[in-house]
This record gives structure tokens, C-alpha cells and sequence, in this order.
């Protein structure tokens, strides 16, 4: 029933979703509908942005990919003789996979879809500094 959340098309939709949701759950799990409500800023956060970046944002797909991929290195090393070679080994992985996000065919946001980010009438376009380094 969550999920219906996020398959919303615009944000205005999305909340009317939240509300409707937290209620129904409420009928049977007060306490569910007390954590929806209160966690609604932080669960809605993504509407703040383009619909196209939605996805990608709650979706965690991208990082279970990426700690799979770290898992399925480290167990063919099997056994590390100290922790700096699996924090070298797991860095090359992150590094790795940063350069892919950022030049591949698939990249993650590519330049377009970050573009979409100050084309937003009144909204926050500031990017954080992490943001801004990975955007240019």
C-alpha cells in the first residue's frame, strides 16, 4: 500500500496518496499512521525535484548493485592480511563505479536530467558541495 506513494505523477498527487494511506493504515495500525505523518517532510522529499529524477532518488537499486558488487569482489580475495587492503580493494570498487556514473553510457543523472534541476520555478536549485563536484 506504500508503494502507491511513489507511483504517484505529480507531487499534489503524492500527498493526497500520503494522506489516504496513513488513514487507511490507521483504521488498524495507529502507531503506522503517527510514523507516516510525522515522517511525511522527510518521506516526501523527493518531490521537490523533476518527476524524471523520482525514481532514482528512492530507489535504492543503484546501491545494492554497488554493495554487491563490493561483496562480490572481497570474497574472491577471500582473506585480507590487514584492514587497509579491504578499504584499497573496496576505494577501487567506489572509484570504479564513480567513473562509470559519471562518463558511461549508463550514467546515473546524466548532464541533461541535472539541467532539469534549475529549470524548476521556485525551487532550492543550490546543489551541495559534494553535488557540485560530481555534476561539472
Amino acid at each position: 500500500m506504500i508503494r502507491t506513494i511513489f507511483a504517484q505523477p505529480d507531487a499534489a498527487a503524492v500527498r493526497e496518496q500520503h494522506i489516504a494511506v496513513a488513514a487507511m493504515l490507521g483504521r488498524q495500525f495507529p502507531k503506522v499512521q503517527a510514523m507516516l505523518e510525522t515522517a511525511a517532510e522527510e518521506l516526501l522529499a523527493f518531490t521537490a525535484f523533476p518527476t524524471t529524477h523520482w525514481k532514482k532518488i528512492w530507489s535504492t537499486n543503484p546501491l545494492e548493485r554497488l554493495n554487491k558488487e563490493i561483496k562480490r569482489r572481497t570474497e574472491v580475495v577471500g582473506v585480507f592480511p590487514n584492514p587497509e587492503a579491504l578499504l584499497r580493494l573496496a576505494g577501487a570498487v567506489l572509484a570504479e563505479q564513480h567513473d562509470e556514473w559519471q562518463v558511461g553510457d549508463r550514467r546515473y543523472l546524466s548532464e541533461g536530467s541535472m539541467t532539469a534541476l534549475t529549470a524548476v520555478p521556485g525551487k532550492n536549485t543550490a546543489l551541495p558541495a559534494t553535488a557540485m563536484l560530481t555534476a561539472s
